[in-house]
């Protein structure tokens, strides 16, 4: 029996809730993807710049929000 591919989404979307809840959850998520990109760097580049590049977008939000 042949294996179907399986799709799964990596960060997958959170709705934001109000105000200072959804400013714990990104810096929550920031802290995560910065740890993971950590985790990684020596092993898997791509990774890494994924996850670099994830927390970079959550900064920019967070600014936007602050």
């Amino acid at each position: 029996m042949a294996m179907e591919k399986q799709h799964c989404k990596v960060g997958a979307i959170t709705p934001l809730t109000e105000g200072q809840q959804a400013v714990r959850l990104l810096e929550y998520q920031y802290g995560n993807f910065i740890r993971k990109a950590g985790e990684v760097a020596q092993s898997d580049a791509n990774l890494r710049e994924f996850f670099e590049l994830k927390a970079r977008k959550i900064q920019r939000l967070l600014q936007s929000l602050v």
